[in-house]
């Protein structure tokens, strides 16, 4: 930290540390203030006067605590800290600048509360700045999130709604491991009892969330990113096979993970997979691929590759005259 800071900025740091670290001890204080430790204490000390009640205590699980249920003074933003959250909400949510859409409006009040040197810039950003929405991104609705989560977080199984790009509308009990935002998408990472297999819905296709009494454990060595990576491709009501006439390290870097596992052959590579939409699986996504390649599997996958390749060659058919 800066060496100039005040007293009473350093004690609003360590509520900080405290905040986010709790059971944080004198010596990491210390460490993170660039102070003594008695120094430490006395900021501690500093904000028990201040009537913030910092619980401590000794041994290898002790340290400093905010007591639960502590009524906390008002947030406080650096400039950095405030422009980086309009930026980050602009990015994520470009309808934020529209006055009746519920980010924008919250986003409004955190500018207001700022102090006005700060709140000044990040006003001046939200009103002039305009971004453009991702066509491949989709925002579920915050209260079926939020029902999500907090299944993930007390470990218990829920009954959920699901529809399906293709209109398909379905009910299954499922075990939440994760919510896990990917490029602008949010998904839900779960263990369905309906498929007894592993599988990954899209939040904003999940329509009703029902919390069951059965509780559930996730697997002990449970990596969110790297299940979701693996399991996008399976489970559709379409089977894919493609087959490349191209190494696989060549392939892969045009490969998406939602498109199946793509696994080495005798003479390339083969995509093995499943897709709840054929026509975006061949227009959006084989197109797109620089290789060679035959569709050996399923016939709506073929149907739908067959209708592209009928589109591209009328567009080379010569003009009558």
């Amino acid at each position: 930290m800066p060496s100039d800071l005040s007293p009473t900025a350093r004690a609003l740091r360590t509520l900080e540390l405290l905040q986010a670290r709790p059971g944080t001890t004198a010596e990491q204080l210390a460490e993170r203030l660039g102070v003594t430790e008695r120094a430490a204490r006395r900021y501690v000390g500093i904000l028990r006067e201040a009537g913030i009640q910092v619980e401590s205590s000794r041994g290898p699980h002790g340290g400093y605590r905010l007591r639960r249920g502590t009524r906390l003074p008002p947030i406080v933003f650096t400039q950095a800290e405030a422009l980086g959250l309009v930026m980050a909400v602009l990015d994520g949510q470009p309808a934020a600048t529209e006055a009746d859409d519920p980010v924008g409006t919250a986003l409004d009040k955190v500018i207001q509360a700022l102090p006005e040197n700060v709140g000044r810039q990040a006003a001046t950003l939200r009103e002039h700045a305009t971004a453009t929405p991702d066509r491949h991104s989709a925002h579920p609705d915050p209260a079926i999130t939020s029902a999500l989560v907090a299944a993930v977080a007390a470990r218990h199984r829920v009954l959920i709604a699901y529809r399906s790009e293709t209109g398909n509308t379905w009910k299954t009990d499922v075990d939440p491991w994760a919510v896990v935002v990917r490029h602008g998408r949010w998904y839900l990472l779960c263990h369905s009892h309906r498929a007894a297999a592993i599988r990954t819905y899209r939040v904003d296709r999940v329509r009703t969330v029902r919390q069951t009494a059965h509780e559930f454990d996730p697997p002990a060595d449970l990596d969110p990113v790297a299940a979701l990576e693996e399991n996008l491709g399976t489970g559709w009501e379409f089977p894919t096979r493609v087959v490349f006439d191209a190494p696989l390290a060549e392939v892969a870097p045009w490969i998406r993970p939602p498109m199946g596992r793509l696994q080495p052959s005798e003479d390339g590579c083969v995509l093995v997979g499943s897709t709840s939409n054929p026509a975006m699986y061949a227009q959006e996504w084989l197109a797109t691929v620089p290789f060679a390649f035959r569709v050996e599997g399923g016939d709506e996958l073929r149907a739908a590759v067959a209708v592209v390749a009928t589109r591209f060659a009328a567009a080379l058919a010569p003009q009558d005259g």
